[in-house]
This record gives C-alpha cells, structure tokens and sequence, in this order.
C-alpha cells in the first residue's frame, strides 16, 4: 500500500487540521513541506494549479480539500471514527461551519495590525509585501470575503460563548462526546489564533474551550517522516492510480465521463485544474491529469464547495 504524503508547511492552520487527523488516527505519514505562498512549482505538478494548503498523495491520487482528507484517512484506518456513527451529520454540519464562518473571522484576527506585527516580526518588508500580495491574490474571485477586522472583534464573543456553552453542558470532553471531525476542524482556528501573545486571549479567556483545545491538541501529529518533492513526484510516476470508487458516475448538470473540464473551489483560492473527467459521485470527483513531472495522476475533489466547468 502507498505511503501517505502531506504536502504542507508548518504554519498553515489547515495543514494543523490535517496532522492532527493523522494523529487521531495514529498513522505513520511523509511530510512535504512546500512554500507558503505561490508559485508552488513541484506541488502544481501534482494538483495542476490547486492553490490551498494541505494536499494528501496517496501513490498517484491526489486529494485536495481537509474534508476530502478525512474521507480519504477514514478509508484507510476507519477507527478511532473521524465521523462517529449517529452523529454524521452534526459532526460534518459543525466542521463545515468552523472551517469557514469561524475560521475567516480569525483570518481577519490575525492578520490585524498588532497580531501580524508579532507573527511576522522576523520577515523582511519584502517578503511581508509579497505574502500580503498572495493572500490577496488567494482570496480573489471567488465567494468568500474577508470579514472586516471590526466585525470580527465585534461578532467573536458571540461565537465563543456557543462553543464555551457547548463544552459546558455537552456530553463530555469533547464536542459531540466523543472526538470527530467537528472538534479537528473548530481546533485549527483557534490554534491559529494562540500563535501571538496578541490573538491568544481570544481562546484563553474561555476556560472550557481553553481547556478543550488542550485535548484535542494532545492528540498530536502521529509518526512523521522527511521526503522531499522530488521524491514525492518519482512516486506519482511510478505508480497507477488506484481504482475508482465503486460507485455510479452521477452528475446532475450533464457532465460525461471523459469528458474535458475544469475543476475549482468556489470560495477562494478558486484557481481551475484542468483534466478528463473520470468520477463524479455524491461526495467526490476525480479528474486525470497527466504532467511531463509527476506523470499520470488522479486528483480528487469534494463536490461540496467545488463546481465542474467544460472547457
């Protein structure tokens, strides 16, 4: 079976989400680390242009999107469940909220005047310019929009007392009792947020969340190992994608097998993936790409938050 290999870099709040994951899950992973911000040359070989932070390979499939990720680490060890029986729904309807009503508000949070002055000391003016420029770049053309830093203040203590109540009176340590995807995905933005002296009493000042985010932290990164790109990409070209998933292509807008389309998110980072349309199912979609570096590939996408386009 093929080695999994997260291509992320350390600072990435969604790159947490998805070592944390693997830590649940006490899986052995290689680590990739690429650059923060574009152009992201040895990681496009694989995705084709996917701009977010982090992807999973698997052999030659390529899995975009912390929500597919987890799909695709419950395939490959279904305990401890990142989506516990019964409770599917609220666990997937909770993480979809926290990765984006909660997580953009901290976007806005951190990147503040004061916070970034702290986060981002030790980076030259030029190197700040050109990160600045990138998220941008990163937040343009699609859906999403940056919540003014004001509203965010003003709306944060609203969300937090929801969670505190939450934890509170909740069945246990955890969100929904036990551990799932809700408490991985509400995790990263706070842990984003502990990341200054400035931003941390915006989690410190809640104790049960304070204390909860502990928990779920402890989890830590299961067992991690160095590869580099190169590797990575000799890895793709040498091995078959796997199989499709067992399942009827089904697309309600009329998309055909093998038919030539694009593939992008459509709340940012909304650059297109070009390729042949292998899959669409219920939850996911697969499209084959083929580059002179990383070879044949099959890259995966949720059908949540993506659309299809013909060329």
């Amino acid at each position: 079976m093929s080695e999994l290999i997260l291509h992320h870099y350390p600072q990435s709040p969604f790159a947490e989400k998805a070592r944390l994951m693997l830590g649940f899950k006490g899986l052995s992973w290689r680590s990739v680390h690429i650059p923060p911000m574009s152009p992201k040359p040895d990681l496009t070989a694989l995705t084709g242009g996917y701009r977010k932070t982090p992807v999973l390979q698997v052999g030659a499939d390529i899995y975009c999107d912390t929500a597919l990720i987890a799909r695709r680490l419950e395939q490959e060890k279904s305990t401890p469940a990142l989506f516990p029986l019964g409770q599917e729904i609220n666990t997937q309807a909770f993480a979809f909220w926290a990765d984006n009503v909660v997580f953009h508000h901290t976007v806005s949070l951190v990147f503040q005047p004061e916070s970034a002055a702290v986060r981002f000391a030790k980076v030259p003016p030029q190197a700040m310019q050109a990160l600045m420029a990138d998220r941008i770049a990163l937040f343009s053309g699609g859906s999403a929009s940056r919540v003014p830093l004001e509203q965010a203040r003003h709306q944060w203590p609203a969300l937090m007392v929801r969670l505190e109540q939450q934890l509170q009176h909740g069945a246990g340590d955890f969100l929904f009792g036990e551990p799932s995807i809700a408490d991985f995905s509400m995790a990263h933005p706070l842990w984003f947020l502990k990341g200054t002296a400035v931003t941390s009493p915006l989690v410190d000042n809640y104790p049960a969340v304070a204390a909860w985010l502990a928990r779920v932290l402890s989890v830590g990164h299961g067992n991690a190992s160095e590869m580099s790109a190169d590797q990575a990409l000799q890895i793709a070209r040498n091995t078959a994608p796997a199989a499709l998933p067992d399942e009827v292509f089904e697309d309600p807008n009329g998309f055909k097998p093998g038919q030539h389309v694009t593939i992008s998110a459509t709340d940012y980072g909304v650059d297109p993936v070009a390729g042949e349309l292998l899959f669409t199912g219920r939850e996911e979609l697969i499209l084959r790409r083929t580059d002179e570096r990383g070879g044949t590939v099959h890259v995966h996408f949720p059908r949540l938050g993506f659309c299809i386009r013909a060329q």
